[in-house]
C-alpha cells in the first residue's frame, strides 16, 4: 500500500518516522557539545594555535576549558534566591 506524497510504502512512512527520532535524539546531544566549542571559539579565541610546543598548547587549551566550564554555569552561579522570610 502507498502513501501519498511519501514516495513509498507504509513501512517506508515508518522507517522514516524512526530516522527522525533517531535524528532528534541526535541532534539534542550534537547542540549540547557544539554550544560548548562555541563558547571556546568565539570567547576565547581557539581558533588556531598560538604557541609553538604541544606542552604550551596544551596549558592553553586547558586554561580555556575551564574558563569554559565558569561560563558555561555562569548563570547558575550568579542565581541569588529570594529569601521569603523577609
Amino acid at each position: 500500500m502507498r502513501i501519498p506524497g511519501s514516495g513509498g510504502s507504509i513501512l517506508s512512512a515508518i522507517q522514516h518516522n524512526d530516522d527522525k527520532d533517531k535524528n532528534r535524539t541526535k541532534s539534542k546531544v550534537r547542540a549540547k557539545v557544539e554550544h560548548v566549542f562555541l563558547v571556546l571559539k568565539r570567547q576565547f579565541g581557539f581558533t588556531k594555535v598560538r604557541y609553538r610546543g604541544l606542552a604550551k598548547n596544551a596549558n592553553h587549551l586547558f586554561a580555556a576549558c575551564a574558563l569554559v566550564n565558569v561560563v558555561m554555569v555562569k548563570r547558575q552561579l550568579m542565581y541569588c534566591p529570594q529569601d521569603p522570610s523577609a
